[in-house]
């Protein structure tokens, strides 16, 4: 492990058991050999061993996590290189030879494989294609596209901004298409980059039989989702208002309609306001109507007090108690 560490220096990392001091895990960015010219190095890969106890008599397991420009069948004869190399040299520290196998494959495959994910076509002998920080890869021309194309959406929206929201908008960052990650939006190099030869060789569009084919069943399934209310019309959705009433709004308005119109109120056309009514509506003068109504409701109580005494004096309800009848 010391001679590892000497050797790879800060592209290692190696995680010990802080009990035994035992390297657990052991992790590395492998990248190609280019004599020095960092810019051509195109591919790479993350390389875990994990030792196992009793190593180097047992063999360790290995991974390869993010490779980048790689292809599925490199990365294959990669492991298989791999598991050989432990199999032949059993017993023996091999760490380091794993690197190496892993470095001898990523400098044979130095060119990015896979399809530029703007045009959708591969890269072919000839093509500009640039490498982002991530280790994606696109066609320059593609790539330049893609930061005019998003730097042009990001003002149209910014434009839509109130003045206030402008001001907290965080300015234009370009985004690499693949991953998000944030990449250079310096377009002026790859301005003067040629289209790829496969987009600039590509047939033009015609409309065969077998299209035909399929936006006819296209079209019998949006009409089949358009009946059944899967489709939403946007012209005839844009007024609708949708209107949510709580159950305190919707008891107020039970209460409301339970409320007679010929009962008087004492606050007639008065706003309220939830929770309580305003501090204007205290001391409210009663009208004429009120006080003459609530004048002839005084006189009715008053005769209805007069007969209850006069039952109570007929029954005896009034006599002292010596001379109540038992």
């Amino acid at each position: 492990m010391e001679s590892l560490e000497a050797i790879l220096m800060d592209d290692v990392n190696i995680l010990r058991n802080p009990e035994s001091g035992f390297p657990e895990l052991i992790e590395t960015t492998v990248l190609p050999t280019v004599g020095g010219d960092t810019t051509r190095q195109y591919v790479c890969v993350t390389l875990q061993v994990i030792p196992e106890a009793g190593y180097p008599d047992v063999k360790p397991k290995f991974k390869l996590r993010n490779p980048r420009g790689l292809s599925e069948s490199t990365i294959n004869a990669i492991e298989e290189a791999m598991r050989a190399k432990l199999d032949k040299n059993l017993g023996q520290a091999v760490i380091f030879d794993l690197i190496e196998i892993v470095r001898e494959h990523l400098t044979e495959s130095n060119l990015p494989s896979g399809s530029c994910v703007v045009c959708l076509y591969g890269f072919c002998d000839g093509d500009e294609f640039t490498k982002t920080i991530c280790y994606h890869y696109l066609h320059s021309y593609c790539l330049a596209r893609h930061l005019h194309a998003s730097k042009r959406n990001y003002h149209e929206e910014h434009d839509k901004l109130p003045a206030w929201q402008k001001l907290q908008a965080k300015p234009f960052q370009a985004t690499c298409p693949v991953c998000r990650e944030p990449i250079s939006d310096k377009v002026e190099p790859l301005n003067s980059a040629q289209p790829p030869l496969e987009l600039e060789n590509a047939p033009n569009f015609q409309l065969t039989d077998e299209i035909r084919d399929l936006q006819t069943k296209m079209q019998d399934l949006f009409l089949r989702q358009k009946s059944r209310g899967g489709i939403i019309d946007v012209d005839a959705e844009e007024n609708n208002v949708i209107s949510i009433d709580n159950d305190e709004d919707a008891q107020d308005g039970q209460k409301a309609s339970d409320t007679s119109p010929d009962e008087p109120s004492e606050t007639p056309h008065t706003p309220t306001r939830r929770g309580g009514n305003f501090s204007h509506q205290r001391g409210i003068t009663r009208s004429s109507h009120q006080r003459s109504h609530q004048g002839g409701n005084h006189h009715h109580n008053n005769y209805r007090r007069h007969s209850n005494r006069s039952r109570r004096a007929a029954s005896g309800r009034d006599q002292p108690c010596g001379s109540h009848p038992r």
